[in-house]
Parts: C-alpha cells; sequence; structure tokens
C-alpha cells in the first residue's frame, strides 16, 4: 500500500499555529513565522529548497480539516472555496473533515473538496479510494493529525522545527502517549530543522 504522508511546521514548544486564529489570521498570531522557511525569507538555502520540495511533492489525495480549509464556522452559510484562490495546489481530490454536509467543490487545476461528515476514518477511507497507487497526504491541520496519528496511518512524518516559541495555539501531539516514529533524515538552515521520520517497526 502507498505510504500515507503528513508534513507540519512546529515551533519549538511544540505549536504548529498561533493562538486566535481568524480570517485575517489563519495561522493564528505570529503562526507564519514557522513558514519563513518556504515563504520568500532571504535567509532560506538549499535545506529549505529540499524540505519545500517534500512538501509539495504530488500526492494522490489529501485529508484536511476545515479549519484548514477556512474560517467558516457551524453551517455553511457564506460561500468560501478555501485560502488558496481559484487553483488550489493539491491538484487531487481533498476530503475535508465536517460536521456539516456541503456539496463537492471543483476548483482549477483538479482540486475538489469533498466534505466529510462521518469522521476521519471515513475521510481516510475514501481518500485511499481516489489516491489509487499515488499515496495520501494528511494535509492539516492540528486536529485533523492528531486523528491520523492516533489511527496510526501516518507512515512517514516531516516536522519542519522553526526556532520560534509561540507559546500558545495548536498543539499535534495533545493526547499523545507515545511517539512510534524514528528519523531518517535532517537538513538544517537558519530558518528550521527539517527532520522526515519514519513509522518505526
Amino acid at each position: 500500500m502507498p505510504d500515507t504522508t503528513c508534513h507540519m511546521s512546529i515551533s519549538l514548544d511544540g505549536f504548529v499555529a498561533g493562538p486566535d486564529q481568524s480570517r485575517e489570521n489563519p495561522l493564528g498570531r505570529r503562526g507564519q513565522e514557522l513558514h519563513a522557511w518556504h515563504l520568500g525569507d532571504p535567509r532560506a538555502n538549499d535545506a529549505d529548497r529540499t524540505a519545500a520540495g517534500w512538501l509539495m511533492r504530488p500526492r494522490g489525495a489529501y485529508v484536511m480539516g476545515r479549519n484548514m480549509f477556512g474560517p467558516v464556522r457551524g453551517e455553511w452559510d457564506e460561500e468560501w472555496t478555501g485560502w488558496w484562490g481559484p487553483e488550489p495546489p493539491y491538484h487531487a481530490p481533498v476530503f475535508v473533515l465536517t460536521h456539516h454536509a456541503h456539496d463537492p467543490i471543483e476548483m482549477e487545476g483538479g482540486t475538489t473538496f469533498h466534505f466529510v461528515t462521518e469522521g476521519f476514518d471515513a475521510a481516510y477511507a475514501a481518500a485511499c479510494q481516489a489516491a489509487g497507487d499515488r499515496g495520501v497526504d494528511i494535509a492539516g491541520g492540528a486536529s485533523a493529525v492528531r486523528q491520523a496519528l492516533a489511527a496510526g496511518v501516518v507512515d512517514e512524518l516531516t516536522l519542519d522545527i522553526a526556532p520560534v516559541l509561540l507559546g500558545s495555539g495548536e498543539r499535534i501531539f495533545d493526547g499523545s502517549e507515545s511517539f512510534g516514529f524514528e528519523p531518517v533524515e535532517v537538513l538544517h538552515s537558519p530558518l528550521a530543522t527539517h527532520i522526515r521520520y519514519r513509522r518505526g517497526g
């Protein structure tokens, strides 16, 4: 079976998003500081470019949480098609976890957002079926990643550890009692330490 991957930027104190996420601050206060390594900072080096290649490698399907998809809460009472404009970077089916049903949204470039109300297992199963032999990526946010880790479906986890302390926000390891991954590759830059882990055993 093809690998299921997950790639997240994280602070030194374990947060993948800052506090007070909103339409104006989708990554929370100071959350964007975790992503300087791939958002045009002039200090980025070859390690960052290699890690960006890991992040952007094509996958057959994606699973993401509703918070990752957008700021709309509760019933879908306004039109929203994601943060990424008319052509999102996924170019594949994306299965969005939500408690509120929504018709699929077809975007340019091959991305279609499907909204799954039956929980993580159902979204992941649908993503695996859609992906075929091209693999699935857990795209975030924190809650979706926590559910994927708890389900034991992530084969490769990449963390971009930024030299930033956020103090509060969203964590991906809350509630985890063990890690279960082994580092297989480490790259360094002034902006992040990129660690690629594989599931142990």
